[in-house]
């Protein structure tokens, strides 16, 4: 099958899945089965593009082009590629997941639900093949539109309230900052077009530049930077699956990937080095880390708690890119697929308690872990990969981060990841300590939630250990990225 055909379906399969769910109308288990299958499909896709991108080929597919040198065109590139890799494992992951937990809970407006997220798949995947800035616009814009209904799902007036903050501060900051700082770039470089290396070089003085800069960062209201973080917090009012698509499959992920596209393909690593607002950055992103990650010890509500430690990862991507070193490049990428796999067991498992005990404080989670031994097996194996302990994922990831501090004799980024590291500790091993050793707040008999949660939460985790011992194909998409070098 040819590069653009591969493209082209990975396109069109979710907003297939998404027009089919919506026919399937009360047909209950048509509708399943069409969650169930078009992840599949969308997988075996999408895993047939890394082998012609690392031996150098990027397929390109043009849909539209607006006038000469401005068109809505996907290329597959390394970061695209690995990025498509992860969203695409966890859909239908999260698609059995949703299936379990809707039906557990008894929620309204599944049909909805299910299409939602199936668009949202596409705006990810949109974002991850994006050949220019238009299109990565287009793609970034439809995924914050399509997952609103889902932050809202509940329909209740906190439900409402979260979901407008929700898309409020993400539409604010992308047509209020992102969107400038498109036009800005293609009125002095010319394109829009992605180029390796960058294509700003040479075109404006470094005050402007660094200007430009802050706007793409602050623009992309997705990675979460503090104080444009205000959107994630107020989006745990929805479902947990809906968390766990926010957080680890596509939203989040969609933010960062975005903020490493700019840095490699907009910018370049050549001209940030020596950039004052490349350090502003860095300094951003790494008091987001240590800021977010001191609030996330003070949340008891279990799913807050998580929430801030998303914060304070999503921007060990953000500082590892502007270390500006390869290894912290490499680290940066590792860690979009690192911290999918273990957040999204994190909020899998939260979503499991809920539904077996309607438990949401982790005051109230003492001597659990003998209740739910698989849930909260699996809840160990994803807090230890945030924290970053062998062998989970999170360890890889960090550990490149490390290197990549090392070898820019950023001294600063050492002390930081040492001193997270600590504080992912801090909030972290209290819950595994209060599950598994301390005696049971209540003589509740609830066992676990529906097998088909519990699978969902066991295939996640067995994940976050895969990574850590067969890093093979994430490290090669990586090792690909231009910057990054082999």
């Amino acid at each position: 099958m040819s590069g653009p055909t591969l493209i082209a379906l990975m396109l069109s399969l979710p907003f297939l899945g998404a027009l089919l769910i919506s026919l399937s109308g009360r047909a209950v288990a048509v509708r399943d089965g069409i969650v169930l299958l078009v992840p599949l499909v969308l997988l075996a896709v999408v895993l047939q593009l890394p082998s012609p991108v690392l031996v150098g080929d990027r397929p390109e597919l043009v849909l539209v082009e607006m006038m000469p040198g401005l068109s809505l065109s996907f290329t597959a590139e390394p970061l695209g590629v690995l990025f498509a890799c992860v969203a695409s494992l966890l859909w239908p992951i999260a698609s059995l997941y949703s299936i379990g937990y809707l039906r557990g809970n008894n929620e309204q407006h599944q049909t909805r639900f299910h299409a939602c997220f199936a668009l949202a798949i596409g705006g990810a995947m949109g974002v991850a093949l994006a050949g220019n800035l238009v299109t990565l616009f287009a793609a970034y814009e439809l995924l914050t539109l399509s997952t609103y209904p889902l932050v809202a799902h509940k329909g209740n007036e906190t439900a409402i309230r979260g979901a407008r903050t929700y898309l409020g501060v993400l539409l604010l900051t992308s047509i209020g900052f992102l969107l400038p700082a498109i036009l800005w770039t293609w009125a002095v470089a010319g394109t829009v077009e992605f180029t390796p290396g960058g294509m700003l070089a040479g075109k404006l003085d470094d005050g402007l530049m660094g200007l430009l800069l802050l706007l793409y960062v602050y623009g992309i209201g997705k990675s979460a930077l503090m104080p444009v973080h205000r959107w994630l917090p107020a989006a745990m009012v929805a479902p947990t699956p809906v968390s766990a698509l926010l957080h680890a499959v596509a939203v989040v992920k969609a933010g960062v990937l975005t903020v490493l596209k700019v840095v490699v393909y907009v910018f370049g690593t050549e001209v940030l080095t020596g950039l004052a607002a490349s350090d502003w950055v860095f300094w951003i992103a790494a008091s987001t880390i240590l800021i977010a990650s001191s609030i996330a010890l003070r949340q008891d509500n279990l799913k807050r708690r998580l929430a801030y430690s998303t914060i304070s990862q999503l921007s060990y991507v953000v500082m590892g890119a502007f270390i500006l070193a390869p290894l912290s490049l490499l680290g940066a990428a590792l860690h979009i697929a690192a911290h999918a796999f273990g957040k999204i067991t994190l909020f899998f498992a939260a979503g499991s308690i809920y539904t077996a005990s309607h438990k949401t404080e982790i005051s109230q989670l003492d001597g659990i872990g003998w209740k739910m031994p698989w849930t909260m097996t699996a809840f160990t194996i994803g807090a230890l990969s945030m924290i970053g302990i062998p062998p989970a994922a999170g360890f890889l990831s960090k550990w490149y981060l490390l290197l990549g501090a090392w070898q820019a004799e950023h001294l600063a980024a050492l002390a930081v990841i040492t001193l997270s590291t600590l504080l992912n500790a801090a909030y972290f091993t209290p819950i595994i300590y209060a599950a598994w050793f301390k005696p049971a707040v209540d003589d509740s008999r609830h066992g676990e939630a529906p097998v088909a949660i519990v699978l969902a939460l066991s295939l996640t985790a067995l994940l976050t250990l895969l990574l850590f011992f067969l890093p093979d194909l994430p490290l090669a998409l990586a090792q690909a990225i231009p910057g990054v070098g082999s």
